[in-house]
């Protein structure tokens, strides 16, 4: 009976160590969602043609904060689109988490709070980053060059039209 149970415990503990890192791969191997926006991490970020660092540089960002979208993956490689849609390969290393957004369509106010009532506390031009704190259903809360304000989130690329976040 001591033989029995010595087997069926070790068949257990063997089981244990295969299912496992099954489930701990499933989890992994969902990953983040597909497409999402990011920044770029350094001041000068190459971006390739294909995936592997023996690809030749078809250009170079050189601007840290700068937000791109990731639409691919492929081991550390991200495949990335630009605000123009421009299309290429990034090392993951070169990418952040933090969120940045670009101001499109023109001089947008910002505003206090999240309304078109609200007191305007300064006006950002085309073309300007900034950091994306949060986002409303239609609104962003934005901090450009120290100043928090409220932009509608059609008039920012960086962020998709259903996306929420604090």
């Amino acid at each position: 009976m001591q033989f029995i149970k010595s087997k069926l415990r070790m068949c257990l503990g063997c089981y244990i160590l295969i299912i496992i890192p099954i489930l701990a791969g499933t989890v992994f191997a969902q990953g983040l969602p597909l497409p999402r926006y990011v920044s770029l991490k350094s001041n000068e970020v190459n971006v390739r043609i294909g995936p592997d660092f023996e690809y030749p540089i078809s250009w170079v960002f050189f601007r840290k904060g700068y937000p791109v979208e990731i639409i691919e993956e492929f081991e550390s490689w991200r495949q990335i689109r630009d605000i123009e849609g421009a299309i290429g390969w990034v090392n993951k290393i070169m990418l952040s988490g933090k969120r940045t957004g670009i101001i499109t369509g023109g001089n947008w106010e910002l505003f206090r709070s999240p309304n078109n009532d609200s007191v305007a506390i300064l006006l950002a031009e085309e073309g300007v980053i900034a950091d994306i704190l949060q986002c409303s259903d239609s609104w962003c809360q934005l901090k450009i060059e120290g100043e928090k304000g409220w932009l509608e989130k059609k008039n920012l690329w960086g962020v998709y039209p259903q996306e929420n976040f604090k």
